[in-house]
């Protein structure tokens, strides 16, 4: 497992971090027993995975806290959110840090995120609630704070731009992946300048592990004009990318793609499935895409700003 410094905050996450929400919600979105997703916690750690995610509504906080009794709380970097809704109060999100905290089973998370933050919300939670985060950071409940997009309404990254002219946010969870990379130039060049941490979502959604979904997207892409059709290939979009020397899948060519991109710190990963986590776990020991893939990809997707990849 590759170990990076997030950031400026001096700590040391593996690349690949195990993300506790999404659609899988470490199995709890797919019909799994508590005891099978705890299973697949404990697996990520035995894998070398010391970073992981969750949030107050991902209901997944409880099984990440059985999953990480006993183990050695220091080197592990936990992190948790809370969501912003309309006239959320900091009264709102101290108790709820409290409650999180008792699901995890522990004195203080590494990150908390204000999450699913919007342009309109961001100049009210930075006089509002931000200041209520830093009272609980100087009280130990967590290491540093961090804000996270709402992709699916704001997939040109239009409040993490305005976020990032603020000296307030040591970390950033931003969508990225192979089919919208408007982040690299939007965000992690700046973010690349202050240091900021960057953790990164939506690597793999459906268009990336489902080829009749891909090739959908595809489809309304060139009909938005954000992709030119003498491009690509519509019967097979991404098949140039597995080959000998290159990918062994798409999911594997995603997860490669967002790891070696400048500026990333963390790629989450979600799954219910033990097996699926290893394979996925093998894609981030592998090296980066060979570079001619790499050039064909960002021509063909260089103007793409309007899907999450889902």
């Amino acid at each position: 497992m590759d170990y990076t410094v997030l950031g400026n905050m001096g700590l040391k996450v593996s690349k690949m971090g195990l993300g506790c929400g999404g659609p899988s919600r470490v199995g709890k979105g797919t019909g799994k027993t508590d005891s099978e997703s705890i299973t697949v916690v404990k697996k990520a750690l035995e894998s070398g995975i010391n970073t992981i995610d969750t949030a107050e509504i991902y209901g997944t906080e409880e099984i990440v806290g059985k999953a990480i009794k006993g183990t050695d709380r220091a080197s592990l970097v936990l992190s948790t959110k809370k969501t912003i809704s309309e006239g959320i109060t900091g009264e709102q999100v101290q108790n709820s840090l409290e409650q999180s905290l008792k699901h995890l089973g522990t004195d203080y998370v590494d990150i908390y995120y204000l999450h699913g933050v919007v342009l309109k919300d961001y100049d009210y939670l930075v006089s509002e609630i931000v200041p209520v985060l830093q009272k609980m950071r100087q009280q130990g409940k967590t290491r540093f704070i961090g804000v996270t997009e709402m992709f699916n309404a704001d997939q040109g990254h239009a409040m993490l731009q305005r976020a990032l002219q603020d000296d307030i946010w040591d970390v950033m969870m931003v969508g990225f992946n192979m089919l919208n990379q408007s982040a690299r130039d939007r965000v992690f060049a700046k973010a690349m300048q202050k240091n900021t941490g960057i953790v990164i979502m939506f690597a793999v959604r459906l268009a990336l592990s489902r080829p009749e979904r891909l090739r959908q997207v595809v489809g309304e892409l060139i009909e938005k004009k954000q992709l030119n059709p003498d491009d690509i290939d519509m019967d097979d979009p991404l098949g140039f990318l597995v080959h000998e020397g290159g990918a062994v899948s798409i999911t594997d060519a995603a997860y490669r793609f967002c790891h070696y991109e400048p500026g990333t710190h963390v790629i989450f990963s979600g799954t219910g499935n033990p097996a699926h986590l290893g394979v996925n776990v093998e894609s981030f020991a592998r090296p980066p895409l060979p570079e001619e893939d790499m050039v064909k990809l960002k021509s063909i997707f260089r103007n793409v700003d309007s899907v999450t990849g889902q």
